[in-house]
């Protein structure tokens, strides 16, 4: 399986409502290697690297969020692997 890089920018309200820490627990349930950290617009970065069919159930997962959370996009942008040991929440 081929390593892929996906880097997700998710709008919406979607910091204070546990976003980046569910989305470390989705990803390592799914083996992503990446961070997930907020932005000063309000928006979630979210890196994520493994194989494509989890990137895709990440993505997946992103539209949803926690129960707290309302997504109303998610940008999606592959780029090169960056190689990420752990999934980890970012300041």
């Amino acid at each position: 399986m081929a390593i892929q890089h996906r880097t997700f920018l998710v709008h919406g309200r979607v910091q204070g409502v546990f976003y980046r820490q569910s989305t470390v627990q989705q990803a390592r349930q799914l083996g992503l290697h990446g961070y997930a950290r907020n932005n000063p617009d309000g928006t979630v970065t979210i890196e994520a690297e493994g194989p494509a069919h989890a990137l895709d159930a990440l993505q997946a997962w992103c539209h949803q969020g926690p129960p707290a959370a309302h997504v109303t996009q998610v940008d999606v942008a592959a780029g090169p692997v960056q190689h990420y040991t752990g999934f980890e929440v970012r300041r």
